[in-house]
């Protein structure tokens, strides 16, 4: 696909699926709810000395955030999957199997991550220049790499494959490395831009901060979908 055919697609997608935006936001709105009552129970446990009770509510807490953090996850590489096939619908819900999923994606970020780190730190020891300019390219090549690893997690659900660097890299070179990084740029573009437009609600007393709440919530799981769905698209190329 060429580059305007993949952000016009991936531009729509979204509000072709209002239903599942809808779902997304209820998401991430139980999300922060969990994330204040356990902050609640926290400093209440704590005030009555109730250590024990706080610290479970504490683990509790947490562990609802991080298994819905990795559903999200998951289901954002249901949306790349799709966006792969050139399919149209939107992902089902599927907790289980999208958490496993969401997992895997975090490790094989981890991992492309800190490879450039331990190779930095490492050129350190010789040269802090050469250390800093060898880190830089290297955190371009991998974050671009990650990108087409992100794909191959998303269509085969294999973190084998996903972890298969010189094949991630074929893709990469499949698909165009300058094809790539533009597309990169412009999401980055329009991410920036509407992340700008609650913040003009800000200064409007409490009605405007409801307004810019709102807003907020809508756009971010509007760019959530049209990042994911980008780059489902892109990667189809290497397919």
């Amino acid at each position: 696909m060429e580059i305007g055919e993949i952000i016009g697609d991936a531009v729509r997608y979204p509000l072709n699926h209002t239903k599942s935006l809808l779902i997304y936001i209820v998401i991430m709105f139980i999300i922060a709810l969990i994330a204040v009552f356990t902050g609640v129970g926290l400093i209440a446990g704590q005030e009555a000395n109730q250590f024990l009770a706080s610290g479970i509510i504490g683990i509790i807490g947490l562990l609802l955030i991080i298994i819905i953090g990795l559903f999200i996850y998951g289901y954002g590489l249901d949306i790349i999957k799709l966006g792969i096939e050139r399919s149209e619908a939107a992902p089902e819900i599927d907790i289980g199997r999208q958490a496993i999923s969401g997992l895997k994606y975090l490790i094989l970020a981890f991992i492309y991550c800190i490879i450039p780190v331990i190779i930095m730190v490492l050129l350190g020891y010789i040269n802090n220049t050469l250390a800093l300019i060898v880190g830089l390219i290297l955190f371009i090549i991998f974050g671009l790499t990650l990108v087409m690893a992100e794909g191959r997690l998303a269509d085969t659900g294999s973190l084998g494959h996903a972890l298969n660097i010189p094949e991630a890299i074929n893709d990469l070179q499949t698909v165009g490395i300058v094809k790539t990084i533009l597309v990169i740029i412009i999401v980055g573009i329009i991410y920036f831009i509407l992340s700008l437009i609650p913040g003009i609600f800000s200064g409007m007393g409490d009605i405007g901060s409801i307004i810019g709440a709102l807003l907020s919530a809508i756009i971010s799981a509007y760019l959530f979908f049209f990042s994911q769905r980008a780059t489902g698209l892109l990667y189809s190329d290497a397919k």
